[in-house]
């Protein structure tokens, strides 16, 4: 079987947040964007993958495109077995253009096709390939976008408890968010607070001591720049708080600096970022042995959300993370959602588990 063609999809989904907003530097976020990775084969099976997109849809469609095409056209489908030999060689022939950014978002989008294909020869679901399965459901929790007053963080963390979610994650950076919270949920809910890198070490330190009482499980990525990881090490080591990092990071090799240096007690590997399926399975196994925690990064509905998991369908610990919003649309039917327990189930169908849904892509394609 070999790779007859390999295309990029723009996706824009409007969504509505509500009282939250979501911005990427001075860029606001009112939709998701997604570059779906269309990999057809002579034999008639097609992969699907996922290449990171948030406010770089045009940039990381041309590096699928202009790089990513060229490598895999021709190429004869592995198996499970191969697919990391055939990926890092795809790395090494694009290593001019950088190991981290947009170069891994690209190939990130191939891997996950790769094992989509690897699972549909087979004719299993993606976990079979990856390991025992360990769970059918995987527990979700709300990833709150930017809210900013403390009275509608209390009030949105309400509503996603009553709608099942388990734990709760907030993007803020304010003490008094963080109180809120914890006074919204009770002391039995886990509570993250994702900081999005704006500290100096000796501010998170100060931060992290701050909100000690409030029991945040973790502090995410809390200084500039993220991969400072010595003055992470510091802020946990001193603040008295779990810190996680890694949605940043690409590639096992820098996950190894991160949790070798002590900077992180939950590791954050994105699916879609990190090099996919092949990097992931990489740094959960490097955090596995050095006794980390592995708490995905994947606030997104594209097959990147499948990837999660089904790669945390094979693991004892790990949450999904879900965009705490409402989509316009859902490229799924629905299938990948979190039910009233809070949980969402892993697909059981070949592959990834579904194919999106060829109406959706058609009407919200970005030409």
């Amino acid at each position: 079987m070999e790779i007859t063609d390999v295309r990029a999809h723009h996706i824009r989904i409007p969504y509505n947040s509500g009282v939250a907003s979501f911005r990427q530097g001075a860029s606001a976020i009112s939709a998701l964007d997604m570059v779906l990775v269309e990999v057809t084969t002579d034999a008639g099976l097609t992969g699907w993958g996922d290449a990171f997109a948030y406010v770089c849809p045009r940039t990381t469609r041309s590096a699928v495109e202009e790089m990513i095409a060229p490598q895999a056209r021709g190429l004869k489908v592995p198996d499970a077995a191969g697919i990391p030999a055939v990926m890092e060689q795809i790395q090494r022939n694009l290593h001019l253009f950088g190991r981290y950014g947009i170069t891994m978002f690209a190939i990130s989008g191939l891997d996950i096709a790769l094992w989509d294909l690897a699972a549909k020869a087979e004719g299993v679901p993606l976990h079979r390939l990856l390991g025992e399965i360990r769970r059918t459901a995987i527990p979700a929790y709300a990833s709150l976008l930017r809210i900013g007053s403390p009275g509608n963080i209390a009030a949105e963390c309400r509503k996603a408890l009553a709608l099942g979610y388990g734990a709760i994650k907030l993007h803020e950076t304010t003490a008094p968010a963080v109180f809120a919270a914890r006074e919204a949920i009770g002391p039995a809910i886990p509570l993250m607070i994702d900081m999005n890198c704006p500290l100096t070490g000796e501010q998170a330190i100060a931060f992290a001591k701050t909100c000690r009482e409030a029991q945040p499980m973790f502090l995410e990525e809390p200084v500039w720049p993220p991969e400072d990881f010595a003055t992470l090490a510091d802020v946990r080591s001193k603040g008295g708080l779990g810190v996680a990092a890694g949605e940043n990071a690409c590639t096992e090799y820098q996950f190894r600096q991160m949790i070798e240096a002590g900077a992180v007690s939950h590791a954050q590997p994105s699916v879609i970022k990190v090099g996919g399926i092949t990097e992931f399975l990489k740094v959960a196994g490097l955090a596995d042995r050095l006794g980390v925690k592995i708490v995905p990064h994947s606030p997104y509905f594209g097959p990147g959300l499948l990837a999660t998991l089904h790669l945390l369908a094979t693991r004892d610990d790990g949450l999904v993370e879900m965009f705490y919003l409402k989509r316009e649309a859902c490229l799924w039917g629905g299938g990948a959602d979190v039910d009233a327990t809070g949980h969402v189930a892993v697909p059981t169908g070949p592959g990834l588990g579904y194919a999106p849904d060829r109406a959706v892509m058609e009407r919200y394609r970005v030409a």
